[in-house]
């Protein structure tokens, strides 16, 4: 499904990762972990188009790489992006439908009232200014909004950032719902436990390489991941 071949990461002059190789296979979940400023998110942004990058980026088979931001989004990308970013003064039903901003069939609202249903905390809060919402139920509007483009692969950015206990849980139990539904997923999280229960494969990165990867069940409850990244600084 995706396939990252050699790829290097600019911001600036910077070069933020350097030269890694990693994928995704249809239905499943990937796990990319490690400490603040390893790499991750800027891994994330080379395949939304958002930073420079070099090397090879291809989804279900397609280059991305001659691909503008929008039309990767068409392509089948799909991000709920680090610390949420929602409309605040939109209401919930209309930051979801920003969400299919990029679809042209007409299912969309019926799509909208799906995600409502399986929501129903934003089903109750339809109207109401996204601003107004809690943390956590910022969080699941946010993926909710990035599922409305029916896209091919899911991208999410420590979803449980800033987040309570009690809501991460929810959050990972979403999370594990879409991959039984069959979501393809790339997962960028600092909790290394959550992302290891719902993943199928880890990747560990420090300092823009990859130094770890393998089937999520050989990183067993992630302690010992944590213990190795522990005084780990990217």
């Amino acid at each position: 499904m995706l396939e990252i071949n050699g790829l290097k990461v600019y911001h600036g002059p910077i070069e933020a990762v350097h030269g890694i190789d990693l994928a995704v296979a249809e239905g499943t979940c990937v796990a990319l972990l490690g400490p603040n400023g390893a790499g991750k998110t800027s891994t994330l942004s080379a395949i939304t188009g958002t930073a420079r990058a070099t090397g090879t980026i291809r989804l279900a088979g397609r280059d991305l790489g001659a691909l503008d931001i929008e039309d990767r989004f068409r392509a089948g990308i799909s991000i709920a992006p680090e610390g949420r970013r929602i409309f605040s003064n939109l209401s919930v039903f209309e930051n979801l439908r920003m969400g299919a901003a990029t679809r042209t069939d007409g299912d969309v609202t019926g799509d909208i009232e799906d995600w409502l249903t399986r929501f129903p905390i934003l089903g109750e809060r339809r109207g109401q200014s996204a601003g107004t919402l809690s943390g956590g139920e910022q969080q699941m509007l946010t993926i909710a909004r990035a599922l409305l483009s029916r896209p091919r692969i899911l991208l999410l950015d420590e979803p449980s950032l800033g987040l309570a206990p009690k809501i991460i849980g929810q959050v990972f139990d979403l999370i594990e719902d879409l991959r039984r539904d069959g979501m393809t997923i790339l997962l960028v999280e600092q909790n290394a436990g959550a992302a290891i229960e719902v993943a199928d494969h880890v990747y560990v990165m420090v300092n823009g390489l990859v130094t770890r990867q393998g089937p999520a069940r050989e990183f067993g409850d992630g302690s010992g991941l944590m213990d190795e990244l522990t005084g780990v600084h990217g």
